[in-house]
């Protein structure tokens, strides 16, 4: 018989306290994962992958250690809080290292309100490569897409987090999801686009046909790219990398970035950082989403909250050693793996809306770059000077008049972010809630 993850987690601070942990924390992960890939119309790959995860984290004063197993044998468990202790002794200490006070953590939660886990069975690897097979021949109906590399998934994950403080609870999530990649064109004209969705549950997800389609779609827009010009002009991120942008914002007002000093927005707390008819909100108790969760990585309970309100920078992101380091309260943000001690990370968040859709932003913008696919990456996270490798559409007159690609964007994030225009087209069931964003006045090089 399985063990129960609760009962796995009481085992580990049972050894802990037995080996002279003064305090300590244990999480153990169970999950399951099914993939099916299709490539050339045939199976590619068919993988099913099991695996319990346990992880110890011990205190000893502000000094502390961390280690993770796979296997969950009274000797090994034993034998883990043996070593934590040990390494724990030659840990520097740390007064901020610690966990939560009796009285902060949470002790009641509504699960069955989150909708965390799809209660249908487990998918069979036939209807995961049915889904993706459909994908591959919708996307394969489009004339001028040659190749299609297709895949269904499914997973399931448990996790338990107790301490010796008095926490102890858990919870499980699922989701499901439909991909396709489709290829046009030949050697250096070759041309790809991708489209996937994922959903917690099943039923949820559109068709597998849909998915494929929007991939060949995508691909086909690609043909006959080319550089743009060089310069200084308007870019409209779009709805599938438009979160890449605020995703910056979140890592400068990460707890840890700010206690070592090294944020562009390290004085801003208390400024305007986006416009002033902007919020940027975060939400873990969001149902349906995949990053929900009732508490947090130190058995915090988490909130709605808002990181931006109305264009003003409110507070930072932070667990507990990074609030005690700043001499602030946690926003109960910690993150845990089995491996690491906690770290602060945000779930949910949601920009604002626009009102105006992504064609009126184009017609607003006149002429400028869609940006559509982003690599590379140089933030300096001091100053945040922004510069990214991209590719899309060249727009004039507010009409996409062909493909860009082999391009660099450039811009410091402080001026972009307060200039940023947003259409009305964020995807809901998405944990990032980002639509589609204009950005004034960044600089273009290309041919």
């Amino acid at each position: 018989m399985t063990e129960p993850l609760d009962r796995l987690t009481d085992r580990l601070l049972q050894v802990a306290r037995s080996a002279g942990a003064e305090a300590a924390d244990a999480i153990a992960v169970r999950g399951t994962s099914l993939s099916i890939d299709i490539r050339e119309r045939a199976l590619e790959q068919a993988e099913r992958a099991e695996s319990v995860e346990v992880g110890l984290r011990v205190l000893l004063g502000g000094r502390q250690a961390c280690v993770s197993a796979s296997d969950i044998s009274e000797a090994t468990l034993s034998a883990m809080a043996e070593r934590a202790v040990a390494m724990a002794r030659e840990a520097p200490d740390d007064p901020c290292a610690g966990l939560a006070d009796p009285a902060e953590i949470a002790r009641g939660w509504d699960l069955a309100a989150l909708e965390l886990v799809d209660p249908s069975d487990e998918p069979s690897p036939a209807a995961l490569e049915e889904d993706a097979r459909a994908a591959e021949a919708a996307a394969l109906e489009t004339a001028g897409i040659f190749q299609v590399e297709a895949g269904g998934a499914w997973s399931r994950r448990e996790m338990h987090l107790a301490a010796s403080n008095g926490f102890s609870g858990g919870y499980a999530r699922s989701s499901r999801s439909i991909s396709a990649v489709a290829f046009t064109g030949s050697g250096t004209q070759m041309e790809r686009d991708w489209a996937a969705e994922t959903r917690i549950f099943g039923a949820d997800l559109p068709a597998a046909a849909e998915v494929g389609r929007l991939a060949a779609e995508r691909a086909m827009a690609r043909k006959g790219s080319r550089k743009p010009p060089t310069g200084s002009f308007p870019v409209l991120y779009d709805e599938r990398i438009a979160a890449s942008l605020m995703s910056h914002l979140l890592s400068a007002v990460n707890g840890a970035t700010i206690a070592r000093g090294g944020s562009w927005l390290r004085d801003a707390l208390g400024q305007q950082v986006l416009p002033a008819h902007l919020s940027f909100i975060e939400d873990p108790l969001r149902p349906r989403t995949g990053s929900s969760r009732p508490f947090d990585g130190e058995g915090l309970p988490t909130r709605r909250r808002a990181i931006v309100e109305n264009g003003i920078l409110t507070g930072w992101t932070l667990d507990l050693a990074t609030a005690r380091k700043l001499k602030m309260a946690s926003t109960a943000n910690a993150a845990r793996s089995t491996s690491q001690p906690p770290s602060p990370s945000v779930s949910n968040t949601e920009l604002t809306p626009g009102t105006a859709t992504r064609a009126e932003l184009l017609a607003e913008m006149g002429t400028g770059l869609l940006v559509t696919s982003l690599m590379g990456s140089s933030i300096n996270g001091n100053t945040g000077d922004y510069s990214r490798g991209a590719s899309g559409f060249w727009v004039e007159r507010g009409e996409i008049v062909g493909p860009v690609n082999e391009c660099t964007i450039a811009g410091n994030l402080r001026d972009m972010l307060r200039t940023i225009v947003p259409a009305n087209d964020a995807r809901p069931h998405l944990s990032s809630r980002v639509p589609s964003l204009l950005v004034e006045g960044l600089t273009i090089a290309g041919a």
